[in-house]
């Protein structure tokens, strides 16, 4: 059987055979554990890639780090979107060609953008007039990308509040690259993380159509149009596979940007996501009152040690345990540091076993994107999170 069993609409997920399960079960550990597959990677990858067709994948580092991702990524033909020096020089250090790497990051130190140079790196990330003059005089001559603020998309997770210039400005700010010596050759944006149906670019694209086609007009020649991320990754609710999801994706796509010659895609939630579990334990199981309707769970992760991604409940992370056959009730999921925050799931409590007890250990699916790389070094003396990859 294949190493993991992509959920498609109207079916179910294989997890309980998988590689990763079986992993967990056979062995013991002494913290909460992060486990990842190579051969899980590699092959969303290519599922990913075979739907993206003409597009270069240009895996978001970010999502995770790990060097065996990275390692095998470049054995597989990816390119890396980087955030900073640090990621930069990690990709550099395990082969990657600098022609392959993008600065996609549009708040960038000055003194990395002259790293990101004189390495190799071409083409950067901008969305405003400083970070074009920053770009300009420690890159000269680089190409930028220019990327756009979008509205809602109906995607799990939007952030596209922070990154972006309005559409209205997109094309100013190509004239200020060229005024400054630099070469503006295209556009990016962000659809939203965790955007689990493709329809719901349509509306982005076509906004970013809009902004393409008038920049043409305005004498740029324009022949990069970055999609960046938001593929999905399986939390529960149906998605389709990967390859007919990109395809969908790309078919939207290709119509609306007339010249592009190149086409960017960033997945990095979409691409490791469901390439590792963490292995965790139950440390406690309590009622608050004889009234409560719901139990207290509270685990050796938290929201400080690779959980992040529950904040505002965003991202719904899914559970086996050895009690599955039990009946079930709600509780609410904490994690074991001394502050209030650290409190996983409570607006929508989650159903576990109702014999669940402290020691029983607990799988937390599809946590191989956003777990490790948001992990505290050592908040409340608890160690970071652990990683193992088979």
């Amino acid at each position: 059987m294949n190493a993991y069993v992509t959920p498609v609409a109207g079916g179910d997920a294989v997890f309980a055979a998988t590689p990763l399960v079986d992993f967990i079960r056979q062995n013991t550990f002494d913290r909460p554990t992060l486990v990842l597959s190579r051969d899980i990677v590699a092959q969303n990858y290519r599922a990913l890639k075979a739907g993206l067709g003409r597009a270069d994948i240009h895996y978001a580092v970010k999502a995770n780090p790990a060097r065996e991702v990275i390692e095998t990524l470049i054995a597989q033909g990816s390119r890396f979107d980087a955030a900073s020096r640090g990621e930069i020089e990690l990709c550099l250090s395990l082969g990657a060609q600098p022609a392959h790497i993008s600065f996609g990051n549009t708040v960038k130190r000055a003194s990395d953008i002259a790293f990101a140079h004189a390495a190799g790196i071409t083409l950067f990330a901008a969305d405003s007039e400083m970070e074009l003059e920053k770009i300009a005089e420690h890159a000269p001559g680089a190409q930028v990308y220019i990327r756009l603020l979008v509205g809602a998309t109906g995607a799990d997770w939007p952030l596209s509040r922070k990154f972006g210039c309005a559409p209205e400005r997109a094309v100013e700010l190509m004239d200020e690259a060229v005024s400054v010596g630099l070469k503006p050759v295209g556009l990016s944006f962000h659809v939203g993380s965790q955007t689990r149906r493709s329809e719901m670019w349509r509306d982005t694209l076509d906004q970013v159509a809009g902004v393409w086609a008038e920049a043409r007009a305005a004498g740029h020649a324009l022949s990069l149009i970055n999609i960046g991320g938001g593929l999905p990754a399986f939390y529960g609710d149906e998605i389709a596979a990967p390859e007919a999801y990109a395809a969908q994706v790309m078919a939207m796509v290709e119509p609306r940007f007339p010249g592009a010659t190149r086409v960017m895609a960033e997945p990095g939630r979409g691409m490791v996501a469901e390439a590792g579990m963490i292995a965790a334990e139950v440390l406690l199981v309590s009622r608050k009152s004889d009234e409560d309707l719901c139990r207290w769970v509270y685990l050796d992760i938290g929201r400080f040690s690779g959980l992040a991604e529950t904040e505002g409940e965003a991202i719904r992370y899914q559970f086996l345990t050895d009690r599955d056959h039990e009946a079930t009730g709600p509780c609410i999921l904490a994690g074991p540091s001394c502050d209030s925050a650290d409190v996983l799931y409570e607006k929508r409590p989650v159903a576990l076993p109702v014999g669940l007890r402290a020691g029983d250990r607990i799988i937390i699916r599809a946590c191989g994107a956003y777990t490790s790389s948001y992990s505290s070094v050592g908040f409340n003396g608890f160690p970071p999170l652990d990683v193992v990859v088979i």
